[in-house]
């Protein structure tokens, strides 16, 4: 049993040690591949190094020729705009002195023209004043002429009012020499007194110096006394405040900032206030400025 033991174990050990042989040569045939792989690799690597290489060095060689080229187009650039600066310069120094030239006529010209304008403005000035001289005089002399025939006018109205007065004293002496009566007339004597109204407030804005003014004034201060002396008389009521018990018609109102709140004063008489013996026969039509 011993001896048929020890020939077993060494066929066992032949046919491992076989085995292992072949398992080696397979793996030295596996290793022998992936060699073969690895230098196929290293190869095509080293290959397409060698393409990407020469591509590389093409390309420097392209960037390096783009840049000469590059070179030479900013040295043209740069003599083309240093001609331009040179001709811009040149062109500017011209422009500069053309431009000297036409500033100088300019202000020639300007000034040429201010002095025209300033004698135009000084010999029309004086025209302008000359003619408002004329104007003014013929408005003078127009204004004049036309208080002087107002004048006349109401020194005739005067006459025509004395005589009137004088025929009502001669046909009804009751009315003119103050004869008691239940009901006077006193038609004329108020149409007598809206006319002297009227005369010594145009008389008021006449200048002194009108022809005639000064009879006119003695006619109508001398008829102003004829009412006097036959009971009538005419107040004053201009530039008067209004008062509660104060009898007028007020016409017009018109405010004034000059006067206090509330106040009211008579500055226009259009119908004049008339009184008989103290006692009013006529309500006094006037305009009144109010206070703000």
């Amino acid at each position: 049993m011993k001896h048929l033991f020890v020939p077993i174990i060494l066929l066992f050990s032949i046919a491992l040690a076989a085995q292992t042989e072949s398992d080696v040569e397979k793996d030295i045939k596996s290793l022998k591949l992936e060699v073969a792989s690895l230098r196929s690799k290293t190869l095509k690597l080293q290959t397409r190094l060698e393409e990407q290489h020469k591509n590389a060095q093409l390309s420097f060689e392209s960037i390096g020729q783009q840049i000469q080229s590059n070179d030479q187009t900013l040295v043209k650039t740069q003599d083309n705009l240093s001609r331009v600066s040179q001709t811009n310069d040149q062109r500017i120094s011209e422009l500069d002195s053309s431009l000297s030239k036409k500033s100088l006529y300019w202000i020639i010209f300007f000034i040429a023209l201010a002095f025209i304008a300033s004698l135009a403005y000084v010999l029309l000035g004086k025209r302008i004043k000359s003619s408002q001289t004329n104007i003014e005089e013929q408005i003078f002399a127009t204004k004049k002429s036309l208080e002087e025939e107002s004048v006349k006018l109401d020194t005739k109205l005067i006459e025509i009012i004395e005589s009137q007065l004088k025929l009502a004293k001669a046909e009804k002496p009751a009315i003119i020499a103050n004869l008691a009566e239940d009901e006077p007339d006193h038609s004329l004597a108020l149409k007598v007194a809206d006319e002297i109204m009227r005369i010594n407030k145009n008389l008021s804005n006449m200048d002194q110096g009108t022809k005639g003014l000064k009879q006119l004034s003695a006619s109508v201060k001398r008829i102003e006394d004829n009412f006097a002396a036959n009971g009538y008389e005419t107040p004053d009521l201009l530039n008067k405040h209004i008062n509660p018990g104060m009898k007028v018609i007020i016409s017009n109102t018109v405010p004034d900032e000059n006067l206090n709140h509330g106040d009211e004063v008579i500055t226009r008489v259009i119908k004049p206030q008339v009184n008989f013996k103290g006692v009013m026969i006529q309500v006094a039509q006037v305009e009144v400025s109010v206070g703000q």
